[in-house]
């Protein structure tokens, strides 16, 4: 016989989804008090879900207003992503290959980015990257370089969306640090972090840009105690090859 399901769990999953079809359903920005007024949820209760749905980037949270988040498109896949996985993991693995290093290639949702296709190197000190998982712009070679590429707007609006959390001593979180950082990456086309989301970690990424259109960014990731110029300069050079190939598919 198979066991009940706890009633508590139940009404949580419940809940759960009566807010991602509410907030999908408004086709705009919504308060936590419009969710608990329409779906008789208490205030206590609704935090909780929110928080939670937030956290895993479901919703995503202005101030006070929710907003349907980017990992919805996760539970039903798109297939120019699944396609786009498929077409850039060849070339990932490659430049990890001839490095032997961890290479991934992200793509940009929103402020936020996710891992749509990796390779991890061999080597027993290694960076290991969660495919899948929304990481933030400010903090990765990916990121810089994908920051690199918008135009004023974007980055106005970009850095007036709220505060870029510091996960290092080195996390680069000053606005008018971060800008000349972006514009030496636009000159340049290649982004370097050190240790600026994982302590004893070194990025370089480039953005992949196809007919005018960027398509994600490609980067690899090279522990601070096996790196050296000579090193990174190669990285540079296979993401550079790497970026000009995919950008001429």
């Amino acid at each position: 016989m198979t066991p009940k399901a706890d009633s508590s769990s139940v009404k949580s999953a419940t809940r759960t989804l009566d807010i991602l079809e509410f907030v999908v359903g408004c086709g705009r920005p919504v308060s936590a008090a419009e969710i608990a007024a329409a779906l008789a949820i208490p205030v206590s209760s609704l935090s909780y879900l929110l928080g939670t749905l937030v956290e895993r980037g479901y919703l995503t949270r202005n101030g006070r207003l929710h907003a349907p988040g980017p990992a919805l498109g996760r539970l039903n896949p798109d297939v120019a992503a699944t396609v786009l996985s498929d077409r850039v993991y060849p070339v990932v693995r490659s430049v990890s290959l001839q490095l032997n290093e961890t290479a991934s290639f992200f793509v940009r949702h929103g402020f936020e980015m996710e891992a749509i296709a990796g390779e991890v190197a061999t080597q027993a000190l290694r960076y290991t990257i969660e495919v899948g998982r929304l990481v933030p712009l400010h903090a990765f070679a990916a990121g810089k370089a994908i920051l690199a590429t918008f135009d004023e707007t974007e980055l106005a609006a970009y850095f007036a969306a709220g505060s870029l959390p510091s996960f290092t001593p080195s996390t680069v979180t000053r606005e008018e640090q971060l800008r000349a950082g972006l514009a030496q990456i636009a000159r340049s086309g290649i982004a370097r972090t050190e240790e600026e989301f994982t302590p004893g970690i070194i990025g370089i990424g480039r953005a992949v840009i196809a007919g005018g259109t960027l398509l994600g960014a490609i980067s690899v990731a090279i522990p601070a105690a096996r790196s050296t110029p000579a090193l990174e300069e190669r990285a540079a050079l296979l993401l550079t090859q790497a970026s000009d190939a995919l950008g001429n598919r």
